[in-house]
């Protein structure tokens, strides 16, 4: 593992119980991401893209294997632990953007720094700045009732990016969009990985967009594979 090494998985194996007995998603995954890299995941619908995210960060456990972060052993960890991982370490954006209705766009990107203990102006101060990177500065005050499908998930872009993560895992992040909408999403993103030196695994059936990353891996029959 180099020092350039941010996430690391060894012989990840993944199980699901079924009345027909156990589906192994999940078969020996390998995988090493460098810092500001940009990597693409795709494969066939069912083919275990997600559930690999999740396991990547720590929502979920693999059966067997190992996750290394920033040369840190995670597996083994408690949840509270690993709570606190993900808070500080890992930002997640989603094919459907999960913003909170009831909050505006400011609100719901300074959440996760809320929910971690940092001082309300300090991540106030943070989730404008953030906005008016993703060119949302004159929406702060709206709720997500009130955003078009392309500014919700630009949102949720931000919030992602709000505790400064050096790994951000991305799960169809403009599957959900239209051309336009998602082209724009992408190109935020790439722009404040470089910016940033930030780390980002995408899960995307794109395969035009996935073909502009740093490199695509395929999941197929449980394993990783590069393209």
């Amino acid at each position: 593992m180099s020092d350039r090494t941010i996430l690391s998985a060894r012989a990840i194996h993944k199980a699901f119980a079924s009345p027909a007995g156990p589906i192994r998603v999940l078969r020996g995954v390998d995988l090493e991401v460098g810092r500001g890299e940009m990597t693409a995941i795709v494969g066939a619908s069912g083919s275990g893209k997600t559930t690999l995210l999740q396991v990547l960060g720590t929502l979920d456990a693999p059966d067997s294997g190992e996750l290394f972060f920033a040369g840190r052993r995670l597996t083994g960890l408690n949840e509270t632990a690993l709570a606190v991982h993900r808070n500080a370490n890992i930002g997640f954006i989603f094919q459907f953007h999960h913003l909170l209705p009831e909050f505006t766009a400011l609100e719901n990107v300074m959440m996760p720094g809320l929910i971690g203990g940092r001082g309300k102006e300090e991540m106030r101060n943070r989730a404008l700045a953030l906005l008016d990177q993703v060119n949302l500065s004159h929406r702060t005050d709206h709720r997500s009732g009130e955003l078009s499908g392309g500014e919700q998930q630009r949102v949720a872009l931000a919030r992602a990016l709000v505790m400064e993560p050096a790994l951000l895992l991305a799960d169809e992040p403009t599957g959900n969009l239209d051309s336009a909408s998602g082209e724009r999403v992408f190109s935020l993103l790439r722009e404040l990985s470089r910016s940033r030196s930030l780390a980002v695994v995408m899960v995307t059936h794109n395969m035009e967009l996935a073909a502009s990353l740093d490199r695509i891996l395929t999941l197929s029959d449980g394993l990783l594979t590069a393209c």
